[in-house]
């Protein structure tokens, strides 16, 4: 882990609310209002701290580590306990965990929660050096749907993976992040543009290019890089980062991100006010409902795992993604932890059968001022509970036995949850669901927290709904295995 200056994601999470909210006595006609709970205090620190999927990975082991899993290799043997807790990453932008059952035998089931770790954005081009009237840019890739337009004059830097030459010859991925405002995609003037206010238009390739500098004073300050894929400018801020000569930097993956933190927001101090939160904010709650849940396992008869892909935003179709073979192998590995009776392919087929998939990724809060996009009877809303996502047409995974169980385990702890599909004149989303569910022949629901703003550069969340998204996973973990035996399908 770098070093880095103390900052805002580093701060006590007493920082993250206005320094007013002890003197204020707002009220509701309800009820006092409260200080934003601690969940959601604690995800402005995880969000704050995962400018890309790379870092989210990062501080996912390192709160994996502190709560005692051990990390294991998919390039070596395991061997695993019951009751044991592991983790391991592929490619540092996806991470599996996993805590075994005391009562756990072959053939018993696997309780999943699936998430992601990316978030549209943009990415630094292999040679990303641009020259124009007299300004140094830095060409990028568009990553994912966002809502490209938000991303037009932020104050923007990089963070990501470098892959940078060791003493010993060795090569080492490497966490990069630059704090400071680093990058900016300029709009153009209303007064040369009369018509921005009626459509904002622009082209992805020409427009949305960030400045880096201008030619005259990277003139004075930096070496000739005439033959350089990447701005000099830019690989030397890098270099003293890392804190490495520019010759041991061979090659990146760099997203640019927004500088802006993410802090809690609106008069109640009632909002999350952030970048990524689709998917960080179901990621966080899948990896603390597994943490908050790992220690009482003794009577546990299946698997508990979250898995948390990277390339969702763009289809899922990578060696780390959902489409890959990381959940199936998992499965299959841990399968050969005990001695068993019957053929392993046996195993992992009794296993499918006894399993469930919470395919967890946010959801669609109703917006105050498109209120007649949403289906009348299907509007989510903040701090009313995590939302079941139905499709008729298999964009979400869910069906009515899936979501009588996560509607049963709701009701028994007292979880509340909400409903939504999308109108019949309006398209639909996906998500890991349905490519998990067809790839495994695995029971899954989707499920996910209200948002809005989704794909936008600032996304806005509601605080309650951290916790809620966190104790209907706990509860998932502890109770699907014994309410699976009383739902009868097939």
């Amino acid at each position: 882990m770098l070093a880095r200056p103390k900052s805002l994601l580093q701060s006590d999470a007493s920082t993250l609310v206005s320094p007013h909210l002890e003197k204020r006595a707002f009220t509701t006609t309800t009820k006092e209002t409260s200080a934003p709970p601690q969940e959601a205090l604690d995800f402005i620190q995880f969000v704050n701290a995962s400018p890309s999927p790379f870092h989210a990975v990062h501080e996912a082991s390192t709160r994996l580590e502190h709560a005692g899993f051990e990390k294991i290799s998919e390039r070596t043997a395991w061997s695993l306990k019951r009751k044991g807790k592991y983790y391991f990453t592929r490619n540092g932008s996806s991470i599996v965990a996993f805590v075994v059952g005391g009562a756990y035998r072959p053939g018993n089931g696997f309780s999943i929660v699936g998430a992601h770790t990316d978030s549209p954005c943009l990415k630094v081009k292999p040679i990303s050096k641009k020259d124009k009237a007299g300004y140094l840019e830095v060409g990028v890739q568009l990553y994912g749907g966002g809502i490209w337009h938000t991303w037009f004059d932020r104050d923007l830097s990089v963070a990501g993976r470098v892959m940078v030459e060791q003493p010993d010859g060795t090569f080492k991925h490497t966490l990069a992040r630059i704090e400071k405002p680093l990058l900016r995609v300029p709009t153009l003037a209303i007064h040369l543009d009369g018509s921005a206010n009626e459509a904002f238009r622009f082209n992805k390739e020409n427009h949305m290019v960030p400045v880096l500098a201008t030619a005259v004073k990277s003139s004075l300050n930096v070496a000739s890089d005439q033959e350089a894929k990447h701005h000099r400018a830019l690989m030397d801020i890098l270099s003293d980062e890392l804190q490495v000569e520019l010759s041991k930097i061979h090659d990146f993956e760099l997203c640019l991100y927004d500088t802006q933190p993410a802090t809690i927001g609106g008069v109640y101090d009632e909002f999350i006010f952030s970048a990524r939160l689709d998917n960080l904010g179901m990621s966080y709650c899948s990896l603390m409902a597994l943490l908050n849940t790992a220690d009482n396992v003794a009577e546990d008869t299946n698997i508990r795992v979250v898995s948390l892909f990277d390339n969702e935003e763009v289809g899922s179709t990578t060696a780390h993604g959902a489409n890959s073979n990381l959940l199936p192998s998992t499965l299959e590995r841990l399968l050969e932890m005990l001695p068993t009776t019957f053929k392993k392919k046996s195993n992992f087929e009794l296993a499918m059968r006894n399993s469930l998939l919470v395919s967890a990724d946010m959801a669609h809060a109703v917006h105050p001022n498109y209120i007649e996009k949403y289906e009348e009877n299907h509007r989510p809303a903040m701090h009313k509970g995590t939302v079941i996502k139905i499709n008729a047409n298999q964009r979400y995974a869910t069906t009515a036995p899936t979501a009588l169980i996560l509607r049963e385990i709701a009701r028994r702890r007292g979880v509340p949850i909400q409903e939504f599909v999308v109108r019949n004149d309006s398209p639909c989303g996906s998500t890991i669901g349905p490519m998990l569910s067809a790839k495994l022949g695995l029971r899954t629901i989707d499920v996910g927290n209200p948002q809005l703003s989704m794909h936008s550069i600032r996304e806005i969340g509601g605080v309650d709904d951290v916790p809620n998204g966190i104790h209907l996973l706990e509860a998932f973990f502890e109770l699907f295995p014994t309410i699976d035996k009383q739902v009868v399908v097939d």
